[in-house]
């Protein structure tokens, strides 16, 4: 029996031993904010490559991770957009660009990106709605303050331009500053408003005209980086912008002239003759 116990003694010693069990890496959240950057950076590049359906994958699983700061977002949403709107999902590419303003305050595209005749229109759109979205609920948290008559146009206006009916719209802004607007910054909306509309109709000379009558209102008036890179009305405004500033110009150059004209005549009447100078003869009548 002594001997047996012995033997099972020894077999049981010989047996491997049960391997321990692999350590699970711990993932941290520095380890994801790196694996998003990399998706990002993967994504983009691959975007450039002109592969888009890898780019669409990379981007979004960087969204996933949750750990990109606000601009990156952004970035990643915009790109998102531009895939979805070259690969005819609109639905899609809209609801990006709302993302990345959504989430970036100060998101916008750059001027060639912003003309680019695919996401340019999208993304003006969204712009445009947002815009009116914040005004409309700032409007709303304000004490309601009865419009005039051509405050209201201007509203109504803003609302018919907003959802891209350019023509009536610029009917009512031309409505709204007969009517009389006090306010010289509504009179500067409608005109600009009015500009655009006309401009997006391929009116361009009446445009033109639009934008040269603001500088009667408003001579230091300019267009936002923004606006002025819109392809619609950027060479119209340009050009627009230099007729009414040498306008200006020859207006205060003749101003000026005739002021001086007056001040030498007043000091030629104001000055006596010097003695011994003989006082001018009369003439016969």
């Amino acid at each position: 029996m002594l001997l047996a116990g012995c033997a099972e003694l020894q077999k049981l010693g010989t047996q491997e031993q049960p391997k321990p069990a692999p350590v699970t890496p711990q993932i941290t959240e520095a380890t994801l904010r790196a694996r998003a950057a990399e998706q990002l950076a993967a994504g983009l590049k691959q975007y450039d490559e002109g592969n888009a359906e890898a780019a669409l994958k990379n981007l979004t699983a960087s969204l996933e991770h949750g750990m990109l700061d606000k601009v990156d977002q952004s970035i990643a949403r915009k790109y998102l957009a531009m895939i979805h709107c070259v690969s005819n999902r609109e639905a899609q590419c809209r609801d990006e660009f709302r993302k990345a303003f959504e989430i970036n305050s100060e998101f916008s595209l750059s001027t060639a990106e912003d003309g680019h005749p695919i996401w340019g229109p999208v993304y003006r759109n969204v712009r445009t709605q947002l815009i009116a979205e914040r005004e409309a609920a700032a409007a709303a948290s304000r004490p309601r303050i009865a419009l005039s008559k051509a405050e209201q146009l201007l509203s109504d206006a803003m609302v018919k331009y907003d959802a891209g009916d350019y023509v009536y719209a610029q009917r009512l802004f031309e409505l709204s500053l007969k009517e009389g607007l006090r306010d010289r910054a509504d009179q500067v909306k409608a005109l600009k408003h009015a500009a655009f509309s006309l401009c997006l109709q391929a009116k361009y000379r009446d445009c033109r005209l639009a934008f040269v009558k603001i500088y009667d209102t408003d001579p230091e008036f300019d267009l936002t980086p923004a606006e002025a890179g819109h392809p619609s009305w950027t060479r119209t405004f340009a050009g627009a912008k230099a007729q009414a500033k040498k306008a200006i110009a020859d207006r205060l150059a003749a101003e000026k002239a005739a002021k001086d004209k007056a001040e030498r005549a007043a000091r030629d009447k104001a000055t006596p003759p010097t003695a011994g100078t003989a006082p001018p003869k009369k003439t016969a009548p």
